[in-house]
């Protein structure tokens, strides 16, 4: 009897009708007619006891629920924190309520609205968080009908609770939160302050419309009036930023502050949405990804952004700062930043800063994607990385990695080396040395598998190696056969000095299928005296025999590398220099044109035989013919043959 079916009908007609059925059938507005252009579905409920179970089935399938009460009805308002607040919570249903007062013609003119508001409905709103709103009307009078099913719409797709806190009257911590990091991405020049410029950028990523400057100024004079340390040098600082939004919220203008989140990619529980983090990107089996030309832009930019110093390198507070707009530095587990090329004081210079980006692109794209999205990158975030032909071009089957590798050299700028050896066979040192880490004597066995990158200039071209190192024991690796098809090179590691290091090598390749692999010999510790390695072969000859390159031999402590990662970049660009399974294939083709060429000699001899026989016959029968007519004739052809 407090008029929930007539405040349906009120607004389906736009009349007042006197009778109307108990409980109104469902009714669906089309989002043609609505502000917010969603369809909303109106669902009538009976109070009685005998329609308890539908009632709870339609709360269970709600967005929204209107608690409706006649103003002139004491008993009906006691009743909304009495009992159908306390049920929603029975039920554990957790959704946004609006508190209707229907009736209002019918009130007391004795009694004041804004005391019954302050008096009776601001202690349940306190008490009860779940409210968002309190609407006053009348069916009757047509009062705030149509108000009452838009506040609830919006409380849906623009609810106030998770950004602020009545009863503090107070943006919650993770608004703030929130905000702040918006306002980090929209201070192109981090500077602290949002200037003229860079406000009417925000203004036209979030709502397509500039300002124009007096509009600009009016909001900064807002600012201002109530909170004067908002406005700095002539802009909005980050409290200026933040008290602007809290004025939206207090005056019912909520929407705008969810706009702007929405925006920038969050969702309702004010966490970034999965599908701005991770958005579909399919890589086929035979392509890999890497950061497209506008990735490696776009890093470049927020590296010179977040330099603060200018001193090209991150130093701790730097990389705080940046990552600061997500969750952390997401390679802590890989012992950034020795991962990558430092500075004398251990910080991440921008070469290194795009090294270990186009590693994890390699590696892990999703993370990438994820991260772009955390920095703000312009657009979508999709176009900052870009699929290549992982060796060369498309294929398939179950030979495709071998047949892509008999291709030319490939376009690609990234690529993948497996670094395998005895313990204590130097793989760390070299490592290292790739990544310019000063040479150290200390020696700590390879518990876990570790990557570093690093780029190489191959014929002015900048390539990036990124080199995983397994541990002795760790060949599991080598048993996979994906992760072998991902592996552009594997470089295979043993200490000169140690007459057992090289014959862990041929074990491997014994027990493993690993000729369709590019690979590449080192010895390392080439400064230490020279021992005869163990084994059915000298590494020479064994390289000899499965027609590769003899080892290179290096020395990280003395600094001679051989120039050994400019040849380990070479063949990742020409993969079929250095495979076994192919280079083994030319014998048998080196024989068959030996076959061949004796063949075409044989047939040539034959021809020549032939020819020389019918020459000799022509001649001697002439020499006969020549007996009859004069014998120094025949003399003088004689000495002549």
């Amino acid at each position: 009897g407090v008029g929930k079916s007539t405040l349906v009908t009120a607004l389906i007609k736009e009349t007042f009708i006197v009778n109307v059925q108990a409980v109104v059938p469902e009714v669906t507005i089309p989002p043609e007619v609505t502000p917010e252009n969603v369809t909303t579905h109106i669902i009538d409920t009976s109070s009685k006891g005998d329609d308890q179970e539908i009632l709870e089935t339609e709360l269970r399938k709600a967005n929204v629920v209107c608690i409706v009460y006649a103003v002139d009805d004491r008993t009906s308002f006691q009743r909304v924190h009495e009992h159908w607040l306390p049920l929603l919570r029975q039920q554990g249903i957790n959704l946004p309520v609006i508190l209707v007062g229907n009736k209002v013609d019918m009130r007391d003119e004795d009694i004041s609205h804004a005391t019954v508001l302050e008096e009776e409905v601001v202690p349940i709103m306190n008490e009860y968080r779940e409210i968002e709103i309190c609407v006053e009307c009348s069916a009757k009078a047509l009062l705030n009908v149509s108000e009452l099913f838009y506040f609830a719409q919006k409380a849906v797709l623009h609810p106030t609770r998770p950004l602020y806190d009545a009863r503090d009257h107070a943006m919650k911590p993770k608004c703030t939160e929130a905000l702040v990091r918006i306002f980090k991405l929209c201070d192109m020049d981090g500077d602290g302050i949002l200037s003229d410029a860079e406000l009417n950028e925000f203004q036209r990523k979030c709502f397509n419309t500039p300002l124009q400057q007096r509009e600009l100024e009016g909001v900064k004079e807002i600012v201002k009036a109530s909170r004067p340390d908002g406005v700095v040098d002539g802009g909005l600082n980050v409290e200026g930023f933040l008290y602007l939004h809290l004025l939206f919220i207090q005056r019912g203008r909520v929407e705008t502050t969810w706009m702007v989140l929405r925006r920038f990619g969050y969702g309702d529980d004010l966490g970034l949405r999965e599908d701005y983090l991770n958005p579909d990107f399919d890589v086929p089996f035979d392509c890999c990804v890497e950061l497209s030309p506008g990735g490696y832009a776009f890093f470049t930019e927020i590296f010179k952004r977040y330099d603060a110093d200018g001193d090209s390198a991150f130093c701790p507070d730097e990389l705080d700062n940046i990552f600061g707009l997500s969750p952390g530095i997401p390679w802590k587990r890989g012992k950034f930043p020795e991962s990558t090329v430092t500075n004398a004081a251990g910080y991440v210079t921008l070469e290194g800063w795009l090294a270990q980006w186009s590693m994890t692109t390699l590696l892990d794209h999703k993370m990438t994607l994820a991260y772009l999205a955390y920095f703000g990158f312009p657009g979508d975030i999709r176009d900052g990385i870009r699929l290549v032909g992982r060796n060369g071009g498309s294929g398939g089957g179950s030979n495709s990695a071998l047949r892509r590798r008999k291709k030319g050299k490939l376009q690609r700028n990234v690529f993948l080396c497996y670094f395998v050896g005895s313990a204590g066979s130097g793989k760390t040192s070299l490592i290292r040395a790739f990544a310019k880490k000063p040479f150290t004597d200390d020696y700590s066995p390879t518990a876990r598998s570790t990557t570093t990158v690093n780029s190489v200039d191959v014929k002015g071209s900048e390539k990036y190696l990124v080199m995983q190192e397994f541990g002795p024991y760790d060949t599991s690796v080598l048993q996979s056969r994906r992760q072998l098809e991902c592996c552009d090179l594997l470089v295979m590691v043993y200490d000169s000095s140690d007459p057992n290091s090289f014959a862990y090598l041929t074990n491997l390749r014994k027990n493993y299928t690993l000729d369709s692999v590019p690979v590449i010999f080192v010895a390392t510790k080439s400064d230490l005296d020279y021992v005869e390695q163990r084994g059915e072969q000298p590494p020479d000859i064994y390289c000899r025999e499965l027609k590769l390159t003899a080892p290179v031999y290096v020395s990280v402590k003395d600094g001679q590398i051989a120039s050994v990662f400019q040849r380990m970049a070479s063949i990742t660009r020409s993969p079929q220099s250095a495979t076994p399974s192919l280079l083994l294939l030319r014998p048998q083709a080196w024989s068959a044109a030996r076959i061949a060429g004796v063949t075409a000699l044989a047939g040539l001899g034959l021809v020549s035989t032939f020819v020389a026989y019918h020459a000799i016959k022509y001649w001697w029968t002439s020499v006969i013919h020549s007996r009859s007519s004069s014998s120094s004739a025949s003399v003088f052809r004689r000495k002549e043959l």
